[in-house]
């Protein structure tokens, strides 16, 4: 419940939140709130993990075998929904990623992750490329399915889910070789 009320606190408002608010949040005092964690990084911490696992059983390894459309939009709309879900996170990760190594390496991980995804997703059009142009392809993508992007997208230039989602299966579409005509 305390993880819970840290993300909620999150979502609606971009500022850290204090132990007092996730406690009252949770329904508890700031004093259960530090016997479960003994500070507030190690609440941000097991906060990064558990959205870790649940953005992992979300994204279940499926899709790989559509044809290039059921492929893109499947990727596109199921990173969107990971954005929208875990931006407040990410940022609040993001923030203070230089106060911690562990934090360091869940970004290093949920990066990774990305891009072993994108690999796998766009395999037969990504297998037409020399090594470094497709890397170079693949970081592409990754830059262009950020999280930052999303929030762009739909916060500064208010696009709908929907034509966020156009907006990145177009770019990727472009950046993508054509498909192998045996796949």
């Amino acid at each position: 419940m305390v993880i819970e009320a840290y993300l909620a606190l999150l979502r609606e408002n971009p500022q850290v939140p204090t132990a007092a608010q996730v406690a009252e949040r949770a329904g508890y005092s700031v004093r259960s709130v530090f016997e479960r964690f003994p500070d507030l990084h190690a609440l941000r911490l097991a906060a990064t993990d558990y959205a870790l696992g649940r953005a992992n059983t979300q994204s279940l390894v499926t899709g790989f075998d559509g044809d290039r459309q059921t492929r893109l939009r499947g990727h596109v709309e199921r990173r969107a929904h990971t954005c929208t879900e875990w931006l407040p996170l990410w940022r609040a990760v993001n923030a203070n990623k230089g106060d911690s190594e562990e934090i360091e390496t869940r970004i290093r991980f949920v990066r990774s992750a990305t891009i072993k995804r994108i690999e796998l997703m766009y395999q037969p059009e990504l297998s037409t490329l020399p090594e470094l142009e497709r890397r170079q392809v693949v970081l592409a993508i990754e830059a262009i399915i950020d999280f930052e992007s999303w929030a762009r997208m739909r916060d500064f230039f208010g696009l709908s889910f929907d034509e966020a989602c156009a907006v990145w299966i177009g770019a990727i579409d472009r950046l993508l070789p054509p498909t192998p005509a045996d796949s």
